[in-house]
């Protein structure tokens, strides 16, 4: 990292929301740009930049300062310059003139110790100096917010978002608690205010810091393994471990937060003296899931469709196709109920199911159908021939306010919702599609109940169903043109515990056994890029794309010389090799390059896209967990990149948008749910046993279209198979359900 020391001659750019600026500065006799998130900088300030250099292919030689220090002018013209900056209320050129030339080079002291002594100036009354003095403190304390946060490892654009937020008092607010930034500021975790608040001296046990823990803790528990609630001894254990702290600290802290109502405490009958302890947004969610679909199920008559055996009778015979006793059933009961579920493996008819109750109810019902994800609606879309939109779009998702406008006070103009892939729904997005849904409206979700459940908290599907309280039916005849498919029936083997049928030829189903785990990732990389390819006849100038569009890889963990990590940097090394017709630009451990393949991984919803359309471009906001694109623009010296998702919108990432940003040649199972591939490669080559399960296998099988190919040894497989252990979600939306008295809150 270099240091430039200059004197600021003036702003270019300033962007007020971020803090973004491109100043000019000069340094010795040149004249030079900066560019950074900085505060606002006056003519004749002096400055310590630390950063380093850079060339801009448009503007040139500039200094990408990552951290600053600002001093005061102490040159009469310097002082003069600062001071007609405009950025001082009440202060224009003529007048700053006067005030250098009275008090000389006192003239900052005076500002800063005596400023009441302004009404020397001739021009300046009383009101006029107050006008002067509270924007000169405004100036100055905005700016001693952003070195006194960044002086704690801030960045610079959090730092300005931190001192927007508390204006003026956001050093003083902060050294008295440090710990409510975690509450206060998105974007701050608890490891972040811990170390400002253990730098600045704070107690290891002090109560503010504990409360803070265990709702960090509480917040990961969610985040990381689904969790809505966690039990009381499980969460001191866990606060506890990580503060080093005694459990009696713990409880005291929990004490104080229930009365605060900054958690929520619920008696659990089957361990009285081990509470469930919540964060009051699940509580809350889950009352009101709990509720919304009673008053939904109880809506809708079942004596609506009384003809609807002979429109399914139609239906048949119009598609040629016979349904199956339990798939007629299921027709009819989706006509009759407010809410009801439609679950089964691949194979089960759920898509032919799906057309034939859109087809009878479209007659005389507005549908609208929609999935958790992009690439899941771009599918229900091309199965059904009718439009349907990710949850998101469809509950008109504003960016800006964060909010959906779509909501209880605007409900959607449907009478049937039609939602696909609802084992990805988790409990913040299913309460939201519910406020949009008129009770008279009815909902029907499909899914497979075997696959792993949501990416962010609950447990949405699988409580409906242990319920018992939702009209419900599992589908598990196969359709005649899926048995040939060694993948379907593998999958529906492996679901109940049997081994698959393995290498058994003219089939679409492959297995290639691997002893040692430099074997197996060598062998994938050549199945992507030789095999694999020349076996499905790629034009050869084109292999390497179609690879990448069509075949994905999924490892069961993210470590590992087969883990989602490792195989993601040997398959862009053999895939997309750095080539200086490929610009580049490097984020912590990973290279970003033209052409690769990429992956969001949390839901950013102020993240901006457009989207060129027939008639100009379209914009919006939002791009979320899971969501796969390719990069179509490298630009090294601004550090940015432009993705291209779902093949139509664009979305551009600046450096500190990257951390979101993975490579995607190889995805976890997790994230990969919601897709469809032509194509799917996957390691079996042992690991943890928690990650070694029976529906990861399962999941991983029913995103392939029409090959899978499993590299590595038998005996995981076998070893998979035997594994049914589901890793428990603490979730309480089934007992809930069952309970007709449950209120929900705002």
């Amino acid at each position: 990292m270099e240091r430039l020391e200059a004197s600021i001659l003036g702003t270019v750019f300033r962007n007020e929301e971020n803090g973004y600026s491109v100043i000019s500065v000069r340094a010795g006799r040149s004249e030079v740009t900066v560019v950074g998130t900085l505060p606002e900088l006056s003519p004749g300030e002096q400055a310590v930049f630390n950063g380093d250099w850079t060339d801009h292919r448009t503007y040139g030689r500039q200094f990408k300062c990552i951290s600053f220090q600002i001093q005061e002018p102490t040159t009469l013209l310097g002082i003069e310059r600062f001071l007609s900056s405009g950025l001082i209320r009440g202060i224009r050129a003529s007048t700053a003139s006067l005030i250098v030339r009275h008090f000389g080079e006192e003239t900052m002291t005076v500002l800063s110790e005596h400023p009441e002594r302004l009404t020397e100036i001739p021009g300046i009354g009383k009101k006029r100096c107050a006008m002067i003095i509270e924007s000169y403190q405004e100036h100055q304390n905005a700016r001693k917010a952003m070195i006194f946060f960044q002086s704690y490892g801030i960045s610079a654009s959090l730092a300005a978002r931190i001192a927007q937020h508390y204006g003026d008092q956001a050093p003083d607010i902060v050294r008295e608690d440090p710990y409510r930034l975690c509450d206060e500021i998105e974007g701050v975790g608890f490891k972040t205010a811990d170390r400002i608040g253990l730098s600045l001296g704070i107690a290891p046990d002090s109560p503010s810091r504990i409360r803070c823990a265990l709702k960090y803790v509480l917040r990961e528990a969610a985040a990381s393994s689904g969790h809505i609630y966690l039990p009381e001894a499980e969460l001191y254990s866990a606060s506890a471990a990580m503060l080093q702290v005694r459990r009696e600290l713990c409880e005291a802290a929990l004490t104080s937060l229930l009365l605060s109502g900054s958690l929520i405490a619920e008696a659990d009958d089957a361990e009285p003296d081990n509470r469930r302890i919540y964060l009051p947004v699940f509580w809350h969610a889950e009352q009101e899931v709990a509720t919304r679909i009673r008053e939904m199920t109880a809506a809708v008559r079942p004596d609506q469709y009384a003809g609807a055996a002979r429109a399914i009778s139609r239906f048949e015979k119009r598609r040629r196709i016979a349904f199956s006793a339990n798939q007629r059933k299921a027709i009819r009961l989706a006509l009759e109920n407010g809410v009801f579920v439609i679950t089964g493996g691949p194979g089960t008819g759920k898509t032919t199911i799906i057309n034939c109750i859109l087809e009878l109810l479209s007659e005389e019902n507005t549908v609208f159908l929609c999935a958790p994800t992009g690439r899941a609606a771009k599918r229900m879309t091309e199965a059904t021939g009718a439009e349907a939109k990710t949850i998101h779009r469809l509950l008109e998702y504003d960016g800006k306010s964060g909010l959906f406008s779509r909501n209880a006070e605007s409900p959607l103009e449907a009478d049937v919702i039609i939602a696909d892939e609802a084992s990805m729904i988790d409990l913040m997005l299913m309460r939201s599609l519910l406020r949009a849904i008129d009770p008279g409206s009815r909902l029907i979700l499909v899914g497979d109940a075997d696959q792993l459940p949501s990416v962010g908290a609950g447990n949405v599907l699988g409580d409906i169903l242990a319920s018992g309280a939702v009209p419900c039916i599992y589908l598990t005849d196969i359709y005649r043109q899926s048995e040939e498919s060694r993948i379907v029936t593998n999958a529906h083997l492996i679901n109940r515990g049997q081994m698959p049928l393995l290498n058994e030829k003219g089939t679409d189903f492959f297995f290639e056994r691997k002893s040692s785990l430099p074997e197996a990732a060598a062998t994938i990389v050549s199945l992507l890029s030789a095999r694999l390819p020349a076996y499905l006849k790629y034009p050869k100038e084109k292999a390497c794309t179609l690879a990448v569009q069509n075949i994905q890889v999924l490892a069961p963990a993210r470590k590992g010389e087969c883990g989602v990590n490792a195989l993601n940097t040997l398959l862009q090394q053999a895939l997309n090799p750095a080539d200086s017709s490929r610009p580049q630009i490097t984020w912590n451990d990973t290279v970003f390059r033209l052409g690769d393949k990429v992956i969001q991984t949390k839901n950013d919803y102020d993240l901006s896209w457009q989207q060129e359309t027939g008639t100009g471009w379209k914009t919006g906001a939002g791009v979320f967990n899971g969501d796969v694109g390719f990069i179509t623009r490298v630009d090294s010296e601004e550090s940015e990149i432009t993705v291209l998702f779902d093949e139509e919108r664009e979305v551009t990432y600046r450096t500190s948008e990257l951390e979101s940003l993975e490579l995607a040649y190889c995805l976890s199972v997790h994230k990969s749910q919601g897709s469809e591939f032509p194509v799917i490669v996957m390691p079996v080559t042992g690991g943890p046993t928690m990650l070694l399960t029976r529906n990861l296998l399962y999941t991983a099988l029913t995103r392939a279209k029409s090959m899978v190919v499993l590299v590595g040894s038998e005996e995981v497989i076998r070893r998979m198979v035997a594994n049914n252990h589901e890793a428990r979600r603490y979730t309480t939306l089934a007992a809930r359900l069952k309970n007709a008295g449950d209120e929900y809150g705002p």
